[in-house]
């Protein structure tokens, strides 16, 4: 994932499609086009839009 990538997440239980706006180690700021509310910014934290891989 970087800057500029267009990427599907979980919002209000539907999926949502927004673009990676700012990239950080553990929170990703993405930019989404609501219906009233075009350009938002909505921050999720990394873990939960690419789950870890398996620890050994």
């Amino acid at each position: 994932m970087k800057v500029g990538d267009t990427i599907k997440f979980e919002f209000a239980g539907k999926k949502k499609e927004g673009l990676v706006h700012k990239l950080f180690p553990n929170m990703v700021y993405l930019k989404v086009d609501f219906e009233k509310d075009k350009g938002k910014i909505v921050k999720r934290k990394l873990n939960v839009l690419q789950p870890p891989k398996g620890k050994k």
